[in-house]
């Protein structure tokens, strides 16, 4: 039987699903800094869409702490005991002045905003199941399997949202996961190596971190990118493999993890795609999901750049206007089938002809 968590309690109808919570945002000391990541970035995101009007903090679903407990689902105990070492999650964060902190303060420093962020990523689970769609504005940490961290990552949230959504959701057995960050996603793809339950697409930069060779077997669909590849190649390879895995497999559910380290210019990620392109590629990926009525969770991962918290408010804009995420549908709740929504889709279709 599932523990009992509250990760799975309804948020009240009227919010969109858009998880967040101001604990995601890492500041301390400035140590923060020490690290390539915009740390604050997912706080700024959500700014930028209540300056434009489309949320307000009530809106907004507060994403709560995944406990132990819930972390057990993929996490092995030696592994979450580990984290209480400093040093290890030093490693894991690849920010070396935590080594000598008080592991108390690691945990509530550092392990705290990314348990949020873990938490954020499993009730956004369910809340696309229920809603067609959600976006974690955190999350995405791909590096991290079920007994080993790495690249930031120290908690496995994309397994764990999956595994709950398997072990607690009825309907839901196959699950589709397209990673289209800079870095390969080794950490999922480790954790589901011989699941047929779940198909895995990665494109990343072939020349960067991690290179793991071993969990490159659990790639169903494998885009290896070369240093610098720009717009116009990388969309074409988007949109084609997309297509193609959800045409090959008819999942039950899409994590889409958005890393915005492809962006022309970062540290990390040694591709050339510009702000409009990743614009672009967002709405391909939700273009995809919305005309086969495949609910898709989006998590927002890596991203290195200060100018990336605007590129993702804007992709978000980009599909509000573009009608592939709306708060109709987001207010429906989770009594509609997809079949009620077909039937509402060709009334509307019929209403616009007649209005024509």
């Amino acid at each position: 039987r599932p523990h009992r968590t509250e990760l799975y309690e309804d948020p009240p109808s009227g919010c969109w699903p858009i998880v967040y919570s101001p604990e995601y945002n890492i500041t301390f000391m400035g140590l923060e800094k020490l690290h390539p990541f915009d740390a604050g970035k997912w706080g700024k995101v959500i700014n930028f869409l209540k300056e434009e009007r489309l949320i307000a903090d009530d809106f907004i679903v507060q994403a709560r702490e995944a406990t132990d407990e819930d972390l057990l689902v993929v996490h092995t105990r030696r592994y979450l005991n580990k984290l209480k070492w400093s040093f290890v999650v030093a490693t894991i964060t690849e920010i070396p002045p935590v080594a000598f902190l008080p592991n108390f303060v690691v945990q509530r420093k550092v392990l705290k905003p990314l348990r949020t962020q873990t938490g954020g990523t499993i009730m956004a689970g369910k809340l696309a199941v229920d809603r067609g769609w959600a976006i974690n504005v955190g999350g995405g940490f791909h590096h991290c399997s079920s007994d080993k961290g790495g690249g930031f990552c120290a908690y496995a949230d994309i397994t764990l949202a999956i595994k709950f959504l398997f072990e607690r959701v009825q309907g839901v057995s196959r699950a589709t996961i397209i990673d289209l960050d800079a870095h390969q996603g080794n950490g999922h793809e480790r954790d589901f190596m011989d699941d047929p339950r779940v198909y895995i697409m990665d494109a990343y930069n072939r020349y960067i971190y991690p290179g793991d060779g071993f969990a490159k077997r659990a790639i169903k669909r494998r885009v290896e990118l070369e240093w610098g590849t720009e717009d116009t190649e990388y969309l074409q390879k988007v949109h084609t493999h997309v297509e193609g895995a959800l045409n090959e497999f008819r999942p039950d559910i899409i994590v889409y993890n958005a890393g915005t380290d492809i962006l022309d210019g970062d540290p990390l990620g040694g591709l050339a795609i510009s702000p409009q392109g990743i614009v672009k590629r967002d709405e391909v990926v939700f273009r995809a999901a919305r005309s086969r009525r495949v609910p898709i969770l989006m998590v927002t991962s890596g991203g290195y750049q200060k100018r990336t918290a605007r590129i993702i408010a804007d992709s978000i804009l980009n599909l509000h206007s573009l009608g592939l995420i709306d708060k109709e549908l987001a207010a429906r709740g989770a009594g509609a089938s997809r079949l009620e929504q077909m039937i509402r889709d060709s009334a509307k279709d019929f209403s616009t002809l007649s209005l024509q």
